[in-house]
């Protein structure tokens, strides 16, 4: 039973990742970055949802969307994870900042990541690249 239990969770939460990145989608091609970030925390923590241990399910959070988005048609690097992972933090009351960072050498890319606390939650790529806002 326990089995059935732990099974029921993790499709409950691939429902929930595939809702979210197909919201994430919808709102990335209708506002502005800021817009779009500002509306997919607007869903407060669920009805019923305990607060959270914090970095902890954060990370784990992250790395259930990392895996679930690879599934998914479309582009699904890491601003798409990324609003994606906001969105399930927010609905467990778990504060969240999305950080978008920068290099120039060797080549300009740019990079989106999560934190917590300072802490990241998804991984912020290497050394190279320099905070160029947090949302």
């Amino acid at each position: 039973m326990t089995g059935m239990r732990a099974e029921l969770r993790r499709g409950r939460l691939a429902a929930e990742i595939v809702v979210a990145y197909l919201r994430a989608r919808r709102e990335l091609r209708r506002a502005p970055i800021e817009t779009v970030v500002e509306r997919l925390r607007e869903r407060g923590p669920a009805v019923g949802t305990q607060p959270a241990e914090g970095l902890r399910e954060a990370r784990n959070l992250g790395y259930a969307v990392g895996k679930a988005v690879r599934f998914l048609p479309g582009d699904t690097r890491c601003l798409r994870r990324s609003l994606v992972l906001l969105q399930l933090l927010a609905r467990r009351g778990i504060s969240a900042e999305l950080v978008i960072g920068t290099r120039t050498e060797p080549d300009f890319l740019a990079h989106a990541w999560v934190e917590h606390e300072g802490q990241p939650v998804l991984p912020p790529g290497d050394d190279s690249f320099g905070r160029l806002v947090a949302l």
